[in-house]
């Protein structure tokens, strides 16, 4: 059986509202309440949903850049579970090279007064690694399955495009051959062009490797082509989780089916009847009761406004935290 190779479970995540001379927390920023989900060993999870709802800080409390307030981070290597949200310092630090970021801006993550053999270099010395000829030969080979010149190796970050330096923060993330790869919308900044030749190359690096992907984006195209399985995140909450085939072909939150709507469709002849949401985007420091989305929902009742709903399945492997949304 396939096995998860990381499963998150109640994470929580609220950052304090100060104010005040003294300080003082009148209140807290539900960024990331209550996430549960499980990453395949060698799958993509494509974790989807507007600006603000919580998607990268899901994946920097997963790498623990940020601290969780609550919840579990259960990450397995070689039969072995361990639990992130408990190592702390030396071990945490020897931890990381298993998890690695690839971040959204190519043009502000290279360091620009690094070469490309020093940026690729770091990673490993950090981990402690002191050959130098064994650091140069992992370099070369890597730069080689990026697609990349080796003789780029002593060029600074100016000397590139916008794809080749996402290829370079690529290898920066695969130099120390990790088992997770978080995707913080690497291929958003790109043209649409160089978003193909990136997502393909994440692809092919991730059947070569056996990677685990999870894949931050806003884009549904992007998702659907390179997700297993997806997840959507509205105002900190999942509320609905399935197969890639399942999401994309039988949707059951209006929030995911507006989502679906607004996708544009590459055919002039056909028209898409989209589903205009109303109002605002949910304020995470001060949600509504109920449902979050029901200020926004055209199907939302009187129990949309006064009870939460709970992440339920409605399918095989299909999750939805609606109350309208009915089971097979």
């Amino acid at each position: 059986m396939m096995q998860p190779i990381l499963r998150v479970q109640g994470l929580t995540k609220r950052f304090p509202i100060r104010t005040g001379f003294l300080r003082k927390t009148v209140g807290w920023v539900r960024a990331v309440e209550e996430v549960s989900f499980e990453i395949m060993r060698g799958q993509t999870l494509g974790l989807v949903g507007e600006s603000g709802c919580g998607k990268t800080t899901t994946g920097r409390l997963i790498l623990r850049v940020l601290e969780p307030t609550a919840g579990d981070i259960i990450f397995r290597v070689d039969e072995t579970s361990w639990d992130l949200s408990q190592l702390r310092g030396e071990a945490l630090r020897r931890f990381r090279r298993h998890m690695q970021l690839i971040l959204q801006d190519p043009y502000a993550s290279l360091n620009p007064r690094m070469t490309v053999y020093d940026t690729l270099a770091e990673p490993l010395r950090a981990q402690g690694a002191t050959d130098e000829g064994e650091i140069s030969d992992r370099i070369h080979s890597l730069i080689q399955s990026m697609g990349l010149n080796p003789e780029f190796l002593c060029r600074y970050p100016h000397a590139f495009s916008g794809g080749q330096r996402q290829r370079i923060g690529i290898a920066r993330a695969l130099v120390s051959k990790p088992r997770l790869v978080v995707c913080d919308e690497p291929v958003s900044a790109l043209d649409v062009s160089v978003q193909a030749q990136i997502i393909n190359l994440l692809k092919d690096l991730q059947e070569e490797l056996g990677l685990s992907y999870l894949f931050i984006a806003h884009d549904l195209s992007v998702v659907e082509h390179i997700s297993h399985r997806v997840a959507v995140m509205y105002a900190g909450r999942i509320v609905e989780m399935a197969s890639k085939r399942g999401l994309f072909q039988d949707p059951r939150h209006p929030y995911t089916q507006a989502l679906m709507k607004a996708v544009p469709v590459p055919d002039p002849k056909r028209r898409k009847q989209r589903m205009h949401l109303k109002g605002e985007v949910a304020d995470p420091s001060d949600l509504p009761p109920g449902c979050a989305f029901h200020p926004r929902c055209p199907l939302a009742t009187a129990q949309c406004r006064e009870e939460r709903p709970r992440l339920r399945t409605v399918g095989m492997e299909h999750l939805v935290a609606c109350h309208r949304a009915k089971s097979e």
